[in-house]
């Protein structure tokens, strides 16, 4: 049986953050994985960003909850759950996701948890655990699963790796040329032609 395990972030949705720096103004916090690899880097970068400026989670939601599903995006994740089971593996987090979940028909996702001050501040953050998505995977594997990924960066990387199958999804030319075995795909109809041919393989 095969499962797909899918990244969240520039796959399905826009990347968040970007979506609410450009709308703040504070071009900074358009840095994502893409940029810096290392993520507990990345979040402590932005964390000082928001406490510097006094940006509460609110002020992030108002934003996120206007954000949409990529063009194209559900008629695609429609498409592939009537193909197998699929679960979303993201590092980003439930108070940012859920209003784009609910656009995308509230598909199944693993992320993480931020943590809040009584103020609304964002103090921190709670990891589901450590590279998540690369062990997401091998426990599908191990319950007798073909996992079948697809992801844009860094931090999906571990999971492509350890997926049977893989592809990558509109990434950066320096990401795809530093992993030139992985087949890409810079639109949902590449990304449906590989995955079919996957899906295929016995």
């Amino acid at each position: 049986m095969d499962i797909a395990t899918l990244d969240l972030e520039g796959v399905l949705i826009p990347e968040m953050w970007i979506a609410f720096a450009d709308a703040a103004g504070i071009p900074e916090l358009r840095r994502t994985t893409r940029d810096e690899p290392n993520y507990d880097k990345l979040m402590a970068y932005r964390l000082a960003i928001l406490a510097e400026r006094g940006i509460k989670l609110a002020d992030i939601t108002r934003v996120i909850s206007g954000v949409d599903p990529l063009e194209g995006a559900g008629e695609f994740y429609s498409w592939l759950k009537e193909q197998c089971p699929v679960v979303i593996l993201s590092d980003t987090f439930s108070q940012f996701a859920a209003p784009v979940m609910k656009k995308l028909g509230s598909p199944t996702l693993f992320c993480h948890e931020l943590e809040i001050s009584p103020d609304g501040s964002v103090v921190g953050y709670k990891l589901r655990l450590q590279d998540q998505k690369r062990k997401c995977v091998e426990a599908f594997k191990s319950l007798g699963f073909r996992t079948i990924s697809s992801g844009d960066s860094y931090n999906d990387l571990s999971m492509l790796r350890a997926a049977d199958r893989a592809v990558l999804f509109r990434p950066s030319e320096k990401f795809a040329s530093e992993n030139p075995d992985l087949p890409a795909a810079f639109d949902y109809g590449e990304l449906k032609n590989i995955l079919s041919k996957f899906l295929s393989e016995k």
